[in-house]
């Protein structure tokens, strides 16, 4: 979850509201890659959540933050007297609701950098938690934990969002508490160039969510889902998900989603350090100062970026664009994540190749595709689309825009980012996801015990 935006002046004409989103435009020189990835925390001693605090020198999630800070050079994030966070040279590492450690790494410039910075974020976590008695796993959604084991992180956004979520959809509380996820953040150049890359990124963010399906237990046993990360976004709050079919309509751009997220229903207002319970209340009614959490008041820049961020379909634009259909997962695929979405939108003859894959869908096609993704992964078909074929392509596609790139690393003696992909080809190649290797163990060399999980594939 973001962390509460600081600073801009009132707003005091709607066009602001557009010009705040078209602030992001950047040449492609400029163009910058974000990963962010959430993985959850557990005790080795009974394998159980961590909590965010307790005794001196136990495993808890206050620990962890502080460890890090201290050791690696981590500035402290705070939230009245508890440490929420940590920053260091542009990237932040944050808590979601359930204390999933989630690290939102800087703006580089190549898929080699911020491997590298996910490499080092992990074995910065993994020393601190050794110490501990602590450890992390990569994978969708919670795969033994009830929700009332679930800890709450002292977060007050949280507990406001914890009350709605619990009063719209129905698997809200799930979502926050007991799933992680893998994202990138990608630039844009115009708004044509963004309503382009955000088409293609809704449309083919099913693709994605069958690629890294790891997510087929809850509660100690198969869920009947690939991905119930997926199954759970489906199943919420419709206001603020989905694959949005406004955006592949005449006349989408900055002006259409400004319209989309005005009539989402507000969370909060963030003031003083404190965040103000605004929850159902209207950002056109702040516009007019009629709020009544605030009566009087007029929203800011930074309130207009707050709410940006409450907004949760499968790709959003904030001043660039986010990613967010995969299920959090090993190591290797955190790479592979940010390597699939720039080989597809970062050169513009990949990015027109992606569009005609997917421009002659319809509503109903895509809709379909997401939900047999969250089903079946790479199995998962829908009208005569099948997955598994679409996978295959988009992979092509994404791996010609990487040669087409050409950024080399390890000193030039690797010549492209192409090697990321690695992991998704073997996935197409054996039509497996994550899932369904957890789901053969489970069912073969772990004899049902799905404890093992921590032990096979933990960080």
């Amino acid at each position: 979850m973001s962390i509460p935006q600081q600073g801009g002046g009132p707003i005091e004409h709607p066009q602001q509201l557009a010009e705040y989103i078209a602030s992001g435009e950047k040449p492609k020189d400029h163009w910058r890659i974000g990963t962010e990835h959430e993985k959850f925390g557990y005790r080795h001693s009974d394998l159980l959540p961590l909590p965010y605090d307790g005794p001196e020198g136990s495993p808890t999630v206050k620990a962890m933050l502080e460890g890090i800070g201290q050791r690696f050079g981590w500035n402290p994030v705070r939230e009245g007297e508890n440490i929420i966070g940590l920053e260091r040279d542009g990237a932040n590492v944050s808590l979601e609701p359930g204390g999933q450690l989630e690290l939102s790494g800087a703006p580089v410039e190549t898929i080699h950098q911020t491997c590298d910075e996910v490499n080092l974020h992990l074995a910065e976590v993994k020393s601190v938690a050794d110490e501990l008695g602590a450890g992390f796993i990569g994978l969708g959604a919670a795969p033994i934990w009830t929700q009332d084991q679930m800890p709450m992180m002292p977060k007050g956004r949280y507990r406001l969002m914890t009350d709605y979520m619990g009063r719209v959809g129905e698997l809200g509380t799930q979502m926050m508490y007991r799933t992680c996820t893998v994202q990138v953040n990608l630039d844009f150049g115009s708004e044509a160039d963004m309503v382009q890359k955000l088409r293609v990124a809704l449309a083919l963010q099913p693709v994605a969510t069958a690629l890294f399906a790891n997510s087929p237990f809850l509660d100690g046993k198969p869920n009947g889902m690939k991905s119930w990360r997926s199954h759970i976004w489906q199943n919420l709050d419709g206001a603020r998900t989905g694959l949005l079919p406004f955006v592949f309509e005449d006349g989408m751009g900055y002006e259409a989603w400004v319209d989309y997220v005005l009539d989402v229903p507000m969370y909060f207002v963030y003031r003083d350090g404190k965040y103000i319970n605004a929850l159902g209340q209207s950002f056109r009614d702040f516009m007019k100062g009629q709020l009544p959490a605030l009566p009087g008041e007029i929203p800011t820049l930074s309130d207009w970026a707050d709410h940006l961020t409450t907004v949760f379909p499968e790709a959003r634009v904030k001043k660039f664009i986010e990613m967010r259909g995969a299920d959090g997962g090993p190591w290797r695929r955190l790479c592979a994540l940010p390597a699939l979405w720039v080989g597809l939108i970062y050169e513009q003859t990949t990015l027109d190749a992606a569009w005609d894959l997917c421009r002659g869908w319809s509503a109903e096609q895509r809709e379909g595709l997401r939900v047999a993704a969250s089903r079946d992964g790479l199995q998962g078909e829908f009208d005569g689309l099948r997955l598994h074929d679409i996978a295959r392509e988009v992979l092509e596609i994404a791996e010609h825009g990487l040669k087409l790139r050409a950024r080399a690393g390890a000193g030039g003696l690797v010549p492209d980012e192409t090697h990321f992909l690695n992991a998704l080809k073997e996935s197409v190649d054996s039509g497996k996801t994550p899932a369904d290797e957890l789901l053969e163990k489970y069912r073969g060399a772990w004899n049902a015990d799905i404890s093992r999980v921590y032990g096979e594939y933990s960080y």
